[in-house]
């Protein structure tokens, strides 16, 4: 068993003192408590008590996401995501939602690429309830025809609504599938190809959710009002004599082979109203050596109002409408993403050449040292002020326990940024960020999918 107890600091204020210039480094651990052990079931538990608030949040989260999914029967655990609502052994369809949402609960699921997450936050004296909710559903879930069937329908429709029929939004999956071309784990959409999805038969869905719904494959999270012995006796008690069957199929892809070359590509949406781009650089993992520098000059360059590229192409140029610049956060390969809505007032090539003359100038210069202190502060609060919350502080801990095998480590993350210096900033954005190594994606209004 494995326990790991730190000093109690509540969130809300430890995000007041960051806040505040109180604490300008956050040196060393942020002292939030986190409580790690395991089951005998193999279900992985993290508890982080905090009575400063009225409330406790519960997350679990499956080591499951689209990337174990086999070619020809993509969208499962995005399917799932709609399938674990539809009712269990002693909880009728729709029962979680309804006693939850009588209870003044807030909840939900999600799926991505490396893991899917559920969960809630409700009074502290609705966790047991809660847990047996969770238990229920992970023992006993109804994949049954009926629910099947209802819920395939319903991904299907959430598919036409949501993505086919909503601007921008094709070519999001696009960038990715040229990104990570001939590298199935992330080249393929979390909502997987419809085709496969009507094609799909009810006895595969079963052995999925028999795969990878397990103890052995989740990671249980508590986070908020509750006492440690009581929640340990529930968790217990709730959770304790589900059967876990043997580990699920070790994830071991082909290495994936970086681009050498740009590669550029037009996309027409006959729903945009005014062009836009994608350029996307594939990069190394989230938290490997080279995500922080990244992070940060990704914050520099098109983080809020200040950011360079606001400044420039929104506010002076007024050539683009709407822009972000971020990581998209993987396990595995990741990419640093641009995407731009343009105005009209220059071309793409344009603005694309503003762009890059950013990055070359940061691969050369690195950031000034008032930028590279704004961003590290800009993101060391924006880090904190999320662990305020029990709901986004339980789904983190799953997290960092379930892809990086430590909770504990949500700590000693902002440190890792803090500690970034600007000869990391410059070797950074001259490996990764360079031209001949992007992916870039045209998005030109059309009619009728033609130019």
């Amino acid at each position: 068993m494995r326990r790991i107890v730190q000093a109690v600091l509540p969130a809300s204020a430890l995000a007041f003192a960051v806040l505040m210039g109180a604490m300008p480094g956050i040196a060393g651990d942020l002292g939030l408590p986190v409580v790690r052990y395991t089951l005998d079931n193999g279900l992985d538990v993290v508890l982080s008590p905090n009575t400063s608030s009225p409330t406790v949040a519960v997350a679990v989260v499956y080591n499951v996401g689209s990337k174990v999914e086999q070619k020809g029967r993509s969208g499962f655990a995005h399917l799932f995501e709609h399938m674990m609502f539809q009712g269990s052994e002693n909880v009728p369809k729709g029962g979680h939602f309804q006693i939850l949402a009588s209870h003044g609960g807030d909840f939900n699921g999600s799926t991505g690429e490396d893991y899917t997450n559920y969960y809630q936050e409700i009074p502290a004296e609705m966790l047991p309830v809660v847990l047996w909710l969770e238990s229920d559903r992970m023992r006993s879930l109804n994949v049954n025809k009926e629910n099947f069937e209802n819920q395939r329908s319903v991904v299907i429709e959430e598919k036409l609504q949501n993505y086919d029929n909503q601007p921008y939004v094709p070519s999001f999956i696009e960038i990715n599938r040229l990104a990570y071309e001939g590298w199935w784990p992330y080249e393929h959409p979390v909502i997987g190809d419809m085709a496969d999805l009507k094609n799909a038969k009810l006895e595969w869905v079963q052995a999925f959710f028999h795969t990878w719904y397990t103890p052995r494959n989740a990671v249980l999270c508590i986070a908020g009002n509750f006492d440690e012995a009581a929640a340990r006796e529930l968790v217990q008690q709730y959770f304790g004599d589900i059967p876990s069957p043997a580990a699920p199929p070790t994830f071991s892809p082909p290495a994936f082979e970086p681009k050498k070359k740009d590669k550029v590509k037009i996309l027409y949406d006959p729903l945009a109203p005014l062009p836009a781009f994608h350029v996307a650089w594939n990069i190394p993992p989230m938290r490997s050596p080279e995500y922080y520098p990244l992070k940060l000059i990704a914050m520099a360059l098109g983080d809020g109002e200040s950011s360079r590229l606001y400044l420039k192409l929104v506010k002076e140029k007024q050539s683009v409408q709407e822009m972000s610049v971020d990581i998209d956060g993987r396990k595995e390969p990741d990419l640093f993403s641009v995407f731009m809505i343009l105005t009209g007032q220059e071309s793409a090539d344009d603005v694309r050449d503003d762009l890059m003359k950013e990055v070359a100038s940061i691969a050369k210069d690195g950031l000034p040292d008032a930028e590279l202190t704004k961003v590290k502060n800009r993101i060391k609060f924006r880090y904190v002020a999320n662990l305020d919350n029990n709901l986004s502080l339980a789904v983190m801990l799953g997290k960092y326990e379930l892809l990086w095998g430590d909770a504990s480590l949500i700590n000693s993350e902002p440190d890792r940024f803090v500690a970034v210096t600007n000869e990391e900033i410059k070797a950074a954005a001259e490996k990764y960020l360079l031209e001949g190594r992007r992916t870039v994606l045209e998005v030109v209004p059309s009619q009728g999918g033609n130019p």
